[in-house]
């Protein structure tokens, strides 16, 4: 599917450079194959600064190989610990482009990726990050939920309205973004020991009031396996995803002076309760929200201390704002249309977190 040609660079001093961060850990399979693709490129401006994050493979002596054969491919040992961030952290402080996008050095890039994302920018200039459609790809073949997953992520990215789901999961993909480095730095870089990382990213960007401007065609081919980290770094587990949408909630949405509403007593409603509950006992806040559903087994009920009502009582609360945690399409979507009818709004009445 994916075919590399041998191409010389050539560098064009004129145009703005861009520094390419690249977190490498044990994915030495995979290297060759990602940074030929950035090699492949047609623009020519970059610089790769590729780190090793203390892998055990032999990932830091190819690195090591392309470094050699290409000057524009910077390598280091992660200096700031373990994990993804420090390794982004690191990267950064090493880099000297203008613009600044991220690399996972799994991933393939398409050939004019680069090029497609700088034009964005050079266009729309500072408070854009530059982003477009992926791909993904397994040599086992693709799960259901990623294949979904990819299909909202495109249709939002296309659209340039991420920033309308946020809270339902990250709608910028990790290695499919272009900033300004101001704009990065700004927005606090990778100075937050937050995951999931590319998420927390993606809300700075919102809280700072970037721009998403989209290139409509592909770019990028995200690779899942199953030694992934984010498949087995308990830091991308669900509960973490909880934590970090409450932290901007509050910080970006909640108003003390309107009724708050958890929506759904299923699996995610009861962890979204207790993770609110939480949320509230650590930052000492009074809050008073109401639990909602339509499962009569429950209404009644007191589950977490917290009474169950029917979720008709909301049409009559004023300015109420709600938030969803349900799990089934079909179940999202008669929300959906309720709220129509009552004429409620997307990120002010309600917001999914599902």
């Amino acid at each position: 599917m994916f075919e590399f040609k041998k191409k010389v660079a050539k560098m064009n001093t004129k145009s703005p450079l861009i520094s390419i961060l690249m977190p490498v850990k044990n994915t030495a399979q995979f290297l060759p194959v990602s940074i030929k693709s950035i090699i492949n490129q047609t623009e020519k401006n970059w610089e790769l600064i590729a780190v090793n994050d203390n892998s055990s493979d032999n990932s830091y002596q190819v690195l090591c190989k392309f470094a050699e054969e290409d000057d524009r491919i910077k390598v280091f040992n992660n200096e700031n610990g373990q994990g993804i961030i420090p390794a982004l952290k690191t990267a950064l402080n090493k880099s000297c482009g203008k613009y600044v996008t991220r690399m996972d050095s799994d991933d393939i890039m398409t050939d004019y990726k680069l090029e497609k994302m700088k034009v964005i920018l050079d266009k729309y200039g500072k408070g854009t990050v530059a982003t477009g459609p992926v791909k993904c790809f397994c040599e086992e073949g693709i799960g259901d939920g990623y294949r979904k997953y990819e299909q909202w992520l495109n249709d939002l990215i296309i659209a340039e309205k991420c920033y309308s789901e946020i809270y339902k999961e990250c709608v910028i993909q990790s290695s499919c973004w272009m900033v300004d480095r101001d704009d990065l730095i700004a927005c606090n870089s990778f100075e937050t020991e937050v995951y999931p990382e590319d998420y927390d990213l993606s809300f700075r960007f919102y809280q700072r009031g970037i721009q998403v401007k989209s290139y409509p065609h592909l770019l990028h081919y995200w690779r899942d396996y199953p030694g992934r980290t984010s498949r087995n770094d308990p830091r991308y587990k669900d509960q973490q995803y909880f934590d970090l949408k409450l932290k901007y909630f509050f910080e970006l949405e909640y108003d003390q002076e309107r009724t708050l509403v958890v929506w759904g007593t299923g699996r995610k409603g009861k962890k979204l309760v207790r993770k609110l509950q939480d949320y509230l006992q650590k930052k000492e806040m009074k809050c008073d929200f109401r639990w909602v559903g339509n499962n009569s087994k429950k209404i009644g009920e007191k589950i977490y201390g917290v009474s169950v009502e029917n979720c008709n009582i909301v049409r009559d609360l004023n300015n109420p704002q709600i938030i969803v945690a349900v799990s089934s399409p079909p179940a999202i979507q008669e929300i959906k249309e309720t709220f129509s009818k009552w004429e409620f709004e997307q990120n002010d009445h309600f917001y999914f977190f599902c």
